[in-house]
């Protein structure tokens, strides 16, 4: 039998919140009966509640404590404690610590309606991939290029817009794509869409034939290719990105790869890679459409310059802001070869429909001003930050779980044991994280085995908070093999 009076004052400053009735008060706990320690625990603190020895409202103790206190493992305490929550037994807020929840009756698991259902888990950190930190938008600068841009702006701007595109922003995509992607292009062959899915959409209304795509990768983008009837034929991807080998003999017309840092699996694609592929697409009349997925942010060295460059004939590059500034601007540009042009016009529609103009005009200012150039510094600085806490403290307190595809972009893989993904998005959304398992981007008909994993953004949280996500996500990973908790 374990056995401890432990006191319900607060604790450490990320469980600890404001004095609760109970603030002060010793409680009893007697972890009797059968099953694991984490169910007799449950079991003690739900006896305590119904019996009224933990009033509504009463602050628990720190799981850390608690464990000390009872001489077994903290993940063991979390876990009880979120499961409560979910039961409706605890309530848990941030900065607040956990309380037993404020309710006329206690929770009863049955009654006259039958079983209580448990309360929905709330997300308090968001770890989500892709996402950049919206506080962070550079507003003020932002603000000023406005003013700029529209004090200048001609009066046809205001008028019926131009499927093309301002021209002010495709002069100026012309000139910064060139110089930090490598990307060879005219302002006649660019193209502004609304973001990288509205250019693959009208890619695919303009495709034929199957599009080979990486055997890891969204599934919305597959959506989006099956909506327009095209065949997705996932290729294997590996340590070297995507192996662009086995196109020969797929049939298919097109390639949809994230060369400058594999989705999700992280790695910019082998130099060898990239010229093969080039040298497919010319052999076969095929195309290569270039998500250039996290370009901006690249840590370890320079970015990889554009597959684009090595052949604008036969290589599609799409871009857009969504990661680098927000989403909600609704903002990105398709390099098309000559030949697709008027092609993708056609299908775009005579009038613009997806992309305001102003919007054009200010982000054409705002990168010709170099306060782009001068935001994108800033944020690598931001999220290297994050990038590099997130690796120290798994280094040091889960060195079980192997880290990857951090070198670029705003999101890492945590590679887990086989069998063990359910189970760690389950106490992660006990933990109140909302990030992504690995399987949920493998392509249905890949020849590659299932991976576990977590596919974990650290873009999106405020830089204040980052660090109690990360607490949050070290309670929701696996125990190693030989540290299995009874």
């Amino acid at each position: 039998m374990q056995r401890s009076w432990v006191n319900s004052a607060g604790g450490p400053a990320e469980e600890a919140g404001a004095p609760g009735p109970g603030t002060g008060s010793d409680l009893h706990l007697e972890l009797t009966g059968g099953g694991s320690v984490r169910v007799r625990l449950m079991n003690a603190l739900r006896e305590a509640i119904r019996s009224g020895r933990l009033a509504p409202g009463t602050g628990l103790p720190p799981y850390r404590a608690l464990a000390a206190d009872l001489g077994i493992a903290r993940n063991t305490v979390a876990g009880a404690y979120a499961e409560l929550v979910e039961e409706g037994w605890l309530a848990a807020r941030q900065g607040s610590g956990t309380r037993v929840a404020r309710r006329a009756a206690p929770l009863r698991p049955d009654g006259p309606g039958g079983p209580a259902r448990p309360a929905r888990p709330r997300t308090v950190h968001d770890l989500l991939p892709s996402s950049p930190d919206a506080s962070a938008f550079p507003r003020t600068a932002w603000l000023g290029a406005a003013r700029r841009a529209l004090a200048v702006a001609p009066h046809d701007a205001f008028g019926v817009g131009d499927p093309r595109g301002r021209p002010e922003l495709r002069r100026t995509l012309t000139e910064y794509l060139a110089r930090v992607r490598g990307v060879r292009t005219t302002p006649e062959r660019i193209v502004v869409c609304s973001g990288f899915a509205h250019g693959l959409e009208l890619l695919g209304r303009v495709l034929t034939g199957p599009v080979a795509v990486e055997s890891y990768g969204l599934p919305f983008h597959r959506e989006v290719l099956a909506r327009a009837g095209l065949t997705t034929l996932p290729i294997t991807v590996d340590g070297g990105g995507a192996r662009v080998g086995e196109l020969s003999g797929t049939g298919a017309e097109a390639v949809l790869l994230t060369p400058a840092h594999q989705f999700p699996t992280g790695g910019p694609l082998h130099p060898a890679r990239r010229a093969e592929v080039v040298d497919w697409a010319r052999a076969t009349g095929g195309l290569v459409v270039e998500d250039d997925y996290d370009g901006e942010f690249r840590y370890d060295r320079r970015p990889v310059g554009s597959v684009q460059g090595l052949d604008p004939e036969r290589v599609v590059h799409i871009g857009s802001v969504s990661k680098s500034l927000s989403p909600a601007l609704r903002l990105g540009w398709m390099v098309l070869p000559g030949r697709l042009v008027d092609e993708v016009l056609a299908v775009k529609g005579p009038r613009e429909m997806w992309s305001g103009v102003t919007d054009q005009l200010v982000l054409a200012e705002f990168i010709a001003s170099g306060a782009y150039d001068r935001h994108l510094r800033r944020m690598r600085q931001v999220y290297r930050r994050r990038r590099d806490l997130l690796a120290a403290r798994l280094a040091a307190e889960a060195p079980h779980v192997r880290v990857g595809g951090i070198a670029a972009g705003l999101h890492a893989v945590l590679e887990l044991p086989p069998d063990t993904e359910e189970a760690a998005l389950r106490a992660a959304r006990r933990q109140g994280l909302a990030l992504d398992g690995l399987r949920a981007y493998r392509h249905p008909d890949s020849a590659m085995p299932p991976r576990d994993g977590l596919v974990l953004g650290y873009g999106t949280p405020p830089e204040h908070a980052f660090p109690a996500a990360v607490d949050a996500l070290l309670l929701s990973l696996p125990e190693p093999a030989s540290r299995e908790v009874s």
